[in-house]
């Protein structure tokens, strides 16, 4: 890995490498970063589209990076009968996995391994520590899967703003982006 050290590497952020550039048979084709901003911003929009205020996009540390952060009320938290007085907020710390047709991974389950959602609880203890005000809130693990397809809809923006189909799909540039699955509480320690 020749002399870089590992805290040199801790502290290299995703979002500071350049956008790599299109390729010559899609010339308007963005990157999977990109993608994955676009499926986030997608999942954002529906988030506060349903109430959630959104506190966080792409937070990091050292541990690794939480997509979305978000605080709102859980409507099946409110819905228990055992818990008819829970007002409290409830802190959702949000994966988002982009994917197109023909993937790997089950739409991108697969890729938030249990490796993964170590990674995802020590960021978010981190987090909470950051935020001590926030740290008595109830919290959960949701994961969104987002589809990426390529869109007939022919434009010669790269990386315009997401346009509102619906509240679970959008179009932007030459792709729709579809919500496929929200899990609520997919995980817990």
């Amino acid at each position: 890995m020749g002399s870089r050290d590992s805290s040199e590497l801790n502290s290299t952020r995703k979002s500071d490498r350049p956008l790599a550039t299109a390729d010559s048979n899609c010339p308007q084709s963005p990157n999977s970063r990109d993608i994955g901003t676009l499926g986030e911003n997608l999942v954002a929009d529906w988030l506060q589209q349903q109430g959630w205020e959104i506190l966080h996009r792409q937070w990091h540390c050292r541990w690794g990076e939480i997509d979305i952060i978000a605080l709102g009320k859980d409507e099946e938290i409110a819905k228990n009968r055992f818990l008819p007085n829970h007002t409290s907020p409830t802190l959702a710390f949000v994966e988002v996995k982009t994917r197109r047709p023909g993937n790997w991974d089950s739409g991108g389950m697969l890729a938030v391994s249990s490796t993964k959602q170590a990674k995802l609880w020590q960021t978010a203890e981190i987090f909470l520590s950051t935020r001590p005000d926030l740290a008595n809130n109830s919290c959960r693990f949701d994961v969104a899967l987002v589809m990426c397809e390529p869109s007939r809809r022919n434009t010669k923006q790269i990386l315009p703003a997401l346009t509102a189909a619906n509240s679970q799909s959008a179009v932007a540039g030459n792709y729709r982006l579809t919500l496929q699955e929200y899990i609520r509480s997919a995980f817990s320690n």
